[in-house]
């Protein structure tokens, strides 16, 4: 008979496996269990799959050097896409908000992520960001306009001001979208509706602000 390890009564291989599943963020151990649970109860084939579907992710899955999108490319498909506004650039925090904005199928242009937002009391500045390849990009003239989408937290704004202010002395525009995004929310969690008329209703941010 197999030899338990543990006072759950399971496997030590189904708690490493559950260890694993419960780093995930938002996974509890719980949650975590009985997603372990499935596991044991599928087929081979389906917990194969998982396994290599992670390898492909881990193998084939980096960063566009333009805009630091998640990509299997460089430069990505957005950024190579000839039918985008190459001259307006939409500044995100992660590349899952860019997933969201291309869901309203309304925004056009291109996008830069910067991996974040300032935040200070989590050790987070402006170095730990890809700000400068953003005014880098911003710098060789072709970019007209900076839309900044960072999410309306106090870091997201924070974040916000701080790019209208390195960018005041250059020759482009620096706008922010709308206020229809509820304080304190992600972008990647706003319905479709609100981020679309956000991105519409986006106003030019001001020297005065802050």
């Amino acid at each position: 008979m197999e030899r338990f390890h543990n006072s759950s009564g399971l496997p030590p291989t189904v708690i490493e496996l559950i260890d694993v599943l419960s780093k995930f963020p938002g996974i509890g151990r719980k949650s975590a269990q009985r997603m372990a649970m499935h596991v044991l109860r599928s087929s081979p084939e389906f917990a194969r799959s998982i396994a290599d579907s992670i390898n492909a992710v881990k193998e084939k899955v980096a960063f566009c050097r333009t805009c630091w999108m998640l990509s299997e490319e460089d430069p990505c498909p957005i950024c190579q896409d000839s039918g985008r506004n190459q001259n307006i650039v939409c500044v995100v925090e992660e590349s899952g908000d860019v997933i969201a904005i291309e869901k309203t199928n309304t925004w056009r242009g291109t996008y830069h992520v910067l991996g974040g937002a300032i935040a200070p009391l989590d050790g987070i500045g402006p170095e730990d960001l890809h700000l400068e390849d953003l005014f880098d990009r911003v710098s060789g003239g072709e970019i007209a306009e900076v839309v900044v989408a960072t999410n309306p937290t106090s870091e997201g704004e924070t974040t916000a001001l701080y790019i209208a202010r390195k960018l005041r002395n250059h020759d482009v525009k620096v706008s922010r979208i709308a206020r229809g995004i509820p304080m304190g929310a992600d972008i990647e969690l706003v319905d479709e509706s609100t981020l679309q008329q956000s991105l519409e209703g986006r106003v030019e941010i001001s020297e005065s602000s802050g």
